[in-house]
């Protein structure tokens, strides 16, 4: 994302892999060498090809990058194309970006099978059938820009660490030392975005898929006095409503946390509550959230996260990554 920012200012991160730019201050009649400079720029720096598409509206882009997908250069534009209905009729109505599983299905029970033919229907009808967000689809497929950018991303709701075990977990003890991993794990991810959490989630669960053993699920939500990020207290929490849920005799698959009713800290930063222990305590968050940054995850932690962690994620077939962590990338041997 770093890369594509020096081709545009303005850019919204689709996901972890994809991102909308604005390229409207690049001439139409350069565009196109625009976004192949933007492919082998990306392929020089970070070894990963990328696809491309160029269109005037955001559904459309999608559609050119779908089919780019499939091309040898990596890059098609849609700009300048006068008509494309062509292309448009090659377009299967489940590909088209923003129809779904089920509005795709009744848009098949109603004779619309391709991107062309939802181009063509009236916005009354799909406004009475449907919704104002497949009426603004379609009129993107006909070149009207209706859905913005988002420059400015959100701030999350929620934030869920979950995770399965490497072996069946039967101890109080084993799940205390994921559920407190977990809780670390959400409260740096909370801190780095300056967020607070006003509520958490426990829950436990056996394996649903084993018919020879008894199945066990249970989750239990606990709110906090004062919205926090500190990961002592959201521990406690966490433990305490473990404990509450916690039945002996199962073998459990699966444990996770949720923090909810997340809000921006600099609402909390003054309350009738602070005091001074409430600063140190922001300090040693500070502390140890730095020296874990510095010196690698979990340098700093609790005493009841630190165990062989048996129960741990099995990871023997990770892919590696040579692109992102120095300790995969191959070691050449000269003799």
């Amino acid at each position: 994302m770093k890369t594509l920012k020096h081709f545009s200012p303005e850019m919204e991160i689709y996901s972890i892999d994809e991102a909308f730019l604005n390229l409207t201050i690049v001439p139409d009649e350069e565009i196109l060498q625009f976004g192949k400079k933007i492919r082998e720029t990306i392929l020089q720096w970070i070894g990963i090809p990328a696809s491309i598409g160029i269109a005037t509206t955001k559904t459309l882009s999608k559609i050119a990058n779908y089919i780019a997908k499939k091309e040898k250069s990596g890059v098609v534009s849609l700009i300048n194309k006068k008509n494309i209905d062509h292309i448009l009729k090659k377009i299967e109505i489940k590909d088209v970006w923003g129809v779904g599983r089920q509005l795709s299905k009744f848009y098949i029970n109603n004779g619309i099978f391709n991107a062309n033919q939802l181009k063509n229907v009236p916005n009354n009808w799909i406004k009475k059938n449907s919704n104002v967000l497949s009426s603004k689809t379609a009129m993107e497929l006909r070149g009207a820009s209706c859905i913005a950018l988002e420059i400015v991303r959100s701030k999350r709701k929620s934030c869920c660490v979950s995770r399965s075990f490497g072996k069946k977990v039967e101890s109080l003890q084993e799940l205390k030392e994921s559920i407190t991993n977990h809780c670390l794990n959400a409260a740096e991810k909370i801190r780095f975005e300056s967020l607070l959490t006003k509520s958490i989630t426990i829950f436990i669960r056996t394996s649903p898929f084993q018919k020879m053993e008894m199945h066990y699920s249970n989750s239990k939500t606990i709110d906090f006095p004062i919205a926090t990020d500190n990961s002592i207290e959201i521990v406690k929490s966490a433990v305490f409503g473990l404990k509450s849920i916690f039945k002996k005799g199962y073998k459990y698959q699966k444990s996770g946390i949720v923090l909810s009713g997340l809000c921006e800290s600099k609402s909390y930063k003054n309350n009738l509550f602070s005091s001074t222990k409430d600063k140190r305590t922001k300090n040693l968050m500070r502390s140890i959230d730095y020296t874990n940054f510095r010196y690698g995850r979990s340098t700093l932690s609790l005493a009841v996260a630190i165990s062989n962690k048996k129960w741990k994620t099995k990871r023997q077939h990770f892919s590696k990554i040579d692109t992102t962590n120095f300790d995969y990338l191959p070691i050449i041997k000269i003799s």
